[in-house]
């Protein structure tokens, strides 16, 4: 965990170096896409477990 953590890429000096806007908005949906595809699997599986302990 602590390796991923230190391999995260700068984005403030990826946004300095960005040849257009495009590859800044790629950059933020890259940086922020990993979090909220866990936010939605987390939520799936709080639903989920919702829905099965209704039923019981």
């Amino acid at each position: 965990m602590l390796f991923a953590i230190l391999q995260q890429p700068d984005i403030q000096k990826k946004m300095e170096q960005a040849p257009d806007s495009a590859y800044e908005i790629g950059v933020v949906i890259g940086s922020y896409l990993p979090f909220v595809v866990l936010a939605g699997i987390a939520y799936a599986i709080y639903y989920f477990n919702k829905k099965k302990r209704g039923s019981e």
